[in-house]
């Protein structure tokens, strides 16, 4: 193949893709179950194919990624109606350790060793297995820890300190330092109340890379240019 034609078939790759993505949706990417799991690799391995490989005619290609995008597709609204299916196709969450000991059985069954168990639940700031009620893992293979009641963080409900009632959704004004106006409009604020919010933090409009009101309704301004002549470097 040549360098265009190379090209053209990766960008037809890419295209088809980001298309069967989309048909999907999020779930499919954030979960990747089972099924979900088959179903990426065979259409990643059939989208390369339509990118590099040029034996094989291009609409056989797309044809069967689109026909494996359908029965994904079409799994997935089994599952969502069918419990039985959706445990079947997905799995079951399985218990690995239940009041704080571990259970072995179900360890070998996935084979899952002592060692990962661990990595798991230090990835979950847990260090201490003695603090570990529950750990169960998930379908999208990560592992939800329940602490002992001992071990857990104390809230400020448990301090009966007063909590706020209700907290906004950040509303994001201005990013990478462009005026975001759907956000103006669907809360009813104007660039002029911004603008004069700007100039009482005695900076530029223009300056700004970043503008966002925080969910307790603080407004927060990240400059372009942040006059830090000596950043810290992280080696």
């Amino acid at each position: 193949m040549g360098v265009w034609d190379t090209a053209i078939r990766s960008l037809l790759a890419f295209t088809t893709m980001m298309i069967i993505a989309r048909i999907l949706g999020k779930g499919t990417i954030a979960q990747m179950t089972y099924h979900d799991f088959v179903a990426s690799i065979t259409m990643g391995a059939i989208t390369a194919n339509i990118a590099f490989n040029s034996t094989i005619p291009l609409w056989s290609l797309l044809t069967a990624a689109f026909t494996f995008t359908g029965i994904a597709y079409v799994l997935m609204i089994f599952a969502m109606k069918n419990r039985k299916l959706r445990s079947w196709f997905s799995g079951k969450p399985t218990v690995l350790i239940q009041d704080g000991k571990i259970l072995e059985n179900n360890m070998k069954k996935l084979k899952i060793t002592l060692d990962t168990l661990n990595q798991e639940l230090r990835e979950k700031d847990v260090f201490n297995i003695l603090e570990v009620q529950y750990a169960i893992l998930e379908l999208n293979g990560n592992v939800s820890v329940l602490r002992t009641p001992e071990s857990m963080a104390v809230t400020r409900k448990d301090m009966h300190l007063v909590v706020q009632s209700k907290q906004a959704f950040p509303i994001e004004l201005i990013m990478d330092g462009k005026i975001i106006e759907s956000n103006f409009k669907q809360n009813n604020i104007t660039e002029d109340w911004l603008r004069s919010q700007i100039e009482l933090k005695k900076l530029s409009f223009d300056n700004i890379n970043y503008a966002v009101i925080s969910s307790t309704g603080n407004l927060y301004l990240d400059e372009l240019k942040d006059q830090i002549s000596n950043p810290i470097d992280i080696e």
